[in-house]
C-alpha cells in the first residue's frame, strides 16, 4: 500500500497548494448546480454487482481516524480498544487483501493530484471513475480506507517519533517535529479538518446504514427511503470532495512545515465544506429515521398478528405464549423472583396457570395489599395450589415516556415490594405487546389479571374480579369457573362483607339485625342512627350498625367519620383499606357480570347490586338484614322517611314481623320518590356495557359522557395519580 505523502521542495508545495485551494474554490462555484454535477457522477456509476460487506472496514477506518488526533494526551487514552469486530468476518482477510490494490490506487491518486494542484472536481470524478463498478456504501468505504492509510501515517509518526529511531528518523523527512514544535498557529486548521473528518465519518455510516435496512420490511416505493437513495449520489460525491480537500491541506502542511500559514481561503474552503456535509447529514438522518419508524410499525405490525395468531394455536406448554409476551430471547433473565429477589429465567413458569398482573405505576397500595394477601393466603395451602399457578407483574410503560430517577424509583419501589415474579424492567414489554394487551385484552391503564393456562391458552381475561369477590376459592380463575361462582350465589350479606371484617360475620352468626349505610352527609347519618336506633329498641330487636363510606371522596369520608365515632353513632371501619375493598368488591360484582356478558337485567341479585353502586353515586343509602337475609336495599330519600314513619307501621309488626312490616312500608314510600339512578364507568375500564336498563323502574337509561375532577382526594405523586 501506499507509504505517507510524497514530498516536494516547501515553495513548489505551497504554490500548488494555493493553486489547489483557488481552483478548488472556483469549481465550487462553478459547479454548485447539484443537477448538473450529480448527472455527471451518475453517469461514473457502473455497478457490477459485486456484494461487498464494508463495515469490518469501516470499523478500521474508525479506529484509525479516531486515534489520528491532536491532542494526544486527553484524547487518544479516552478511546476505547478496537473490538475485534474484523475477526468474526471469516472472510475479511481476503477480501481486504482483494481491495488493497483499489485502496492504493486512490491513496496515490488524492496524494499525488493534490500536489499538483489539480482541481478537486476533478480529482474527485477521477475517484469515482476508479470506483465505477462499486456500489454507493462501498465507493465512500474505500475511498474513506484510502484517506485514513495517509492520515493515520502521518499522526502515528508523530506520536511515535519520541521514542522509536525509525519512527523519528521518517519523521524527520517529513518535517514532522518542526511541525509539532509549532503546534499553536495550525491547532484551528486541525480542529478544522478534525471536524470535517467527523462529518465525513458520519455520512460514511449514514449511508452504510441504508444499505443495512432489511428489504422484507422495506422497499424503495416508501417515501422516505427513494428520497435517501435519490439524495445519497450527492452525499457521496461530497463527502469524497471533502476527503480530497483534506488531503490537499494536509499536503500543504506537510511540505511546508511549521511556515505554512493558514488563508482566508482555506478557511472558508474546510467552513463551506463543513456546511455541506452537515446538510447532508441532518436531510439522511430525517430520513434514516423515517426509514427505521416505517420497519419498526411493520414489525410491530407483524409480531402483533403473530400474538392474535398464537392465542389461536394449540401449544404443548406456555412456554411459546410466554416467550411473545414478555421476552423471546435467552439472552437476558427476564423475571425477578419476588422471594428470592434473584433474577430468573421464564423456564420457572413452564406448565404452570400463569396469572399476568397488567398495570402501569399508577396501581394502588390498597390494590397490592389485598392482592397480596391473597396471595399469601393461597400460598399457604401447600401443594394444593402452590404448585399449579404463579402471578407474574408485567408493568407496561408508554415507550415515549422518559425513565427519569423519578420514575425509576417508583418502579423499583413496587417490585421491591411484590412477593410474586416480576418483569424485570417495562422497556422488556416491546410495543406490539403492549399493543395487544390494549387492543386485544381491553387494557385501558386500570390493572387487570389475565390467566393463562399451563398451555398458554387464555381462560379468562380479567380474573381481577373474581380475585376480590371471592379470593384463592376462585382458583382456578377461569370464566368457567367464575359462572359456577355466580350460579352458587345468593343475595346475602355475606356477599357484602366476606373477607373483610369478622366482626359483621359473627353479628350475623348470632342472629342479630345489621344495618350497612353510607354516605357523605353528616345530618343525614345523624338522624338515620337515631331512628335507626330508636326503632329498634321500640320494636324490642337486636340492632347493630356499621358506617361503610363511600367508594369515592376518601377524605371526606375520612372526617365523617371521626364525627362518627366523636359522637358515637355507629360501629366504623377505621381502616379505609377495608372501606376501599368493600366497594371494589362491589363494582367489581358488576364488571364480572358484564365481561361474562351475563349483565342479565331480570337477576334479582344483580338488581340489588345496581342499586347500591347507584345510590353511592347519588346520596346515602341504607341495607338491613336479619342476620344473612337481607330484608331491605334502600336509598336514603326513602330508608330514612321509612323510620321516621314507624308509628305508622308498628301494629303491623305484630301480625307480619318486623322485617315484612319495614319491607312494605318501604315499597310504599320507594312508589313514590322512585330515586334517581345513575352509573359512571371510568374509560380505564375497558369493557363497557352498550345499553342498562334501571335497578329501580326497569326502563332504559340514558347514556352520557362526564368530565370529572374531584380536588377531594389527597394525590400523594401527580405523577402517579
Amino acid at each position: 500500500m501506499a507509504s505517507g505523502l510524497p514530498l516536494r521542495h516547501p515553495a513548489q508545495g505551497f504554490n500548488a497548494s494555493q493553486q489547489l485551494i483557488k481552483s478548488d474554490r472556483g469549481g465550487m462555484i462553478t459547479m454548485s448546480d447539484d443537477n448538473v454535477m450529480i448527472k455527471q457522477i451518475v453517469g461514473t456509476h457502473a455497478p457490477d454487482g459485486r456484494e461487498v460487506d464494508v463495515k469490518p472496514l469501516l470499523h478500521l477506518v474508525e479506529d484509525i481516524l479516531k486515534r489520528a488526533t491532536l491532542q494526544i494526551d486527553t484524547t487518544l487514552t479516552a478511546y476505547a480498544e478496537l473490538e475485534d469486530k474484523t475477526h468474526d468476518q471469516v472472510n475479511f482477510a481476503s477480501m481486504l487483501n482483494a481491495l488493497s490494490y483499489t485502496i492504493d490506487r486512490i491513496s496515490c491518486e488524492i496524494a499525488y493530484k493534490a500536489l499538483g494542484g489539480t482541481d478537486a472536481h476533478v480529482t474527485t470524478v477521477s475517484i469515482f471513475n476508479i470506483l465505477a463498478s462499486y456500489s454507493w456504501d462501498a465507493k465512500l468505504v474505500l475511498t474513506m480506507a484510502a484517506f485514513a492509510l495517509n492520515y493515520g501515517e502521518f499522526w502515528l509518526l508523530a506520536q511515535i517519533y519520541s521514542s522509536n529511531q525509525l519512527a523519528k528518523s521518517m519523521a524527520i523527512l517529513k518535517q514532522l517535529p518542526s511541525i509539532m514544535e509549532n503546534l499553536g498557529p495550525l491547532k484551528a486548521r486541525f480542529d478544522s479538518l478534525n471536524n470535517v473528518i467527523k462529518l465525513m465519518m458520519d455520512v460514511t455510516r449514514c449511508v452504510v446504514e441504508f444499505k443495512d435496512l432489511p428489504t422484507s420490511y422495506i422497499s424503495q416505493e416508501v417515501p422516505a427511503l427513494s428520497t435517501a437513495m435519490a439524495h445519497i449520489p450527492t452525499a457521496v460525491y461530497w463527502t469524497l470532495r471533502s476527503v480530497v480537500a483534506c488531503a490537499a491541506q494536509i499536503t500543504a502542511i506537510t511540505t511546508m512545515g511549521h511556515e505554512f500559514s493558514v488563508s482566508t481561503t482555506e478557511a472558508w474552503e474546510l467552513s463551506t465544506l463543513a456546511h455541506k456535509l452537515n446538510n447532508i447529514l441532518e436531510h439522511l438522518r430525517k430520513q434514516l429515521a423515517a426509514c427505521y419508524e416505517y420497519i419498526d410499525e411493520k414489525r410491530n405490525v407483524e409480531t402483533f398478528q403473530m400474538l392474535k395468531n398464537l392465542f389461536e394455536m394449540i401449544h404443548i406448554d406456555n412456554m411459546k405464549v410466554l416467550r411473545a409476551l414478555i421476552y423471546a430471547k435467552d439472552d437476558i433473565q427476564p423475571l425477578i423472583d419476588g422471594s428470592s429477589k434473584k433474577r430468573v429465567h421464564l423456564d420457572v413458569l413452564r406448565r404452570k396457570n400463569v396469572l399476568l398482573l397488567i398495570s402501569g405505576l399508577d396501581i394502588l397500595n390498597d390494590e397490592l395489599s389485598i392482592l397480596e394477601q391473597i396471595y399469601n393466603e393461597s400460598r399457604q395451602h401447600g401443594a394444593r395450589l402452590d404448585s399449579q399457578y404463579e402471578l407474574v407483574w408485567v408493568p407496561i410503560m408508554d415507550h415515549s415516556v422518559q425513565w427519569s430517577d423519578t420514575v425509576n424509583e417508583k418502579f423499583k419501589s413496587m417490585q421491591s415490594s411484590m412477593p410474586w415474579f416480576t418483569v424485570y424492567h417495562p422497556s422488556v414489554i416491546e410495543k406490539p405487546v403492549i399493543r395487544f394487551i390494549k387492543e386485544v385484552w381491553h387494557y385501558r391503564n386500570k390493572p387487570i389479571l389475565v390467566v393463562l393456562d399451563p398451555q398458554g391458552k387464555l381462560v379468562c381475561p380479567n380474573a381481577l374480579h373474581m380475585m376480590w369477590i371471592w379470593g384463592s376459592n376462585a382458583f382456578p380463575f377461569t370464566s368457567s369457573r367464575e359462572e359456577s361462582l355466580w350460579r352458587e350465589e345468593t343475595w346475602r350479606l355475606e356477599l357484602l362483607v366476606n373477607g373483610i371484617d369478622p366482626v359483621i360475620l359473627n353479628w350475623i352468626k348470632e342472629g342479630k339485625y345489621i344495618f350497612l349505610y353510607g354516605g357523605d352527609d353528616i345530618e343525614w347519618v345523624r338522624k338515620f342512627t337515631n331512628n335507626a336506633r330508636a326503632v329498634a329498641q321500640a320494636a324490642r330487636i337486636p340492632l347493630e350498625m356499621v358506617y361503610v363510606g363511600k367508594s369515592s371522596k376518601r377524605e371526606k369520608t375520612r372526617r365523617l367519620m371521626a364525627t362518627i365515632t366523636a359522637e358515637k353513632l355507629s360501629y366504623i371501619w377505621e381502616d379505609l383499606t377495608m372501606i376501599w375493598f368493600f366497594w371494589t368488591r362491589i363494582e367489581s360484582m358488576l364488571y364480572s357480570k358484564i365481561q361474562l356478558g351475563k349483565l342479565d337485567d331480570h337477576d334479582p341479585m344483580m338488581q340489588e347490586i345496581k342499586k347500591l353502586l347507584s345510590y353511592d353515586r347519588e346520596g346515602g343509602w341504607a341495607v338491613l338484614s336479619n342476620g344473612s337475609n337481607v330484608v331491605v336495599n334502600g336509598h336514603s330519600t326513602t330508608i330514612l322517611p321509612t323510620l321516621v314513619e314507624y308509628e305508622l307501621w308498628k301494629d303491623q309488626v305484630p301480625v307480619k314481623g318486623f322485617d315484612l312490616a319495614l319491607e312494605d312500608h318501604h315499597r310504599t314510600i320507594h312508589g313514590v320518590s322512585h330515586p334517581c339512578c345513575r352509573f359512571d364507568f371510568p374509560m380505564t375500564m375497558g369493557r363497557i356495557p352498550g345499553t342498562m336498563k334501571c335497578p329501580e323502574c326497569n326502563r332504559a337509561m340514558e347514556k352520557f359522557s362526564t368530565f370529572l375532577c374531584c380536588h377531594d382526594e389527597v394525590i400523594p405523586d401527580v405523577l402517579f395519580q
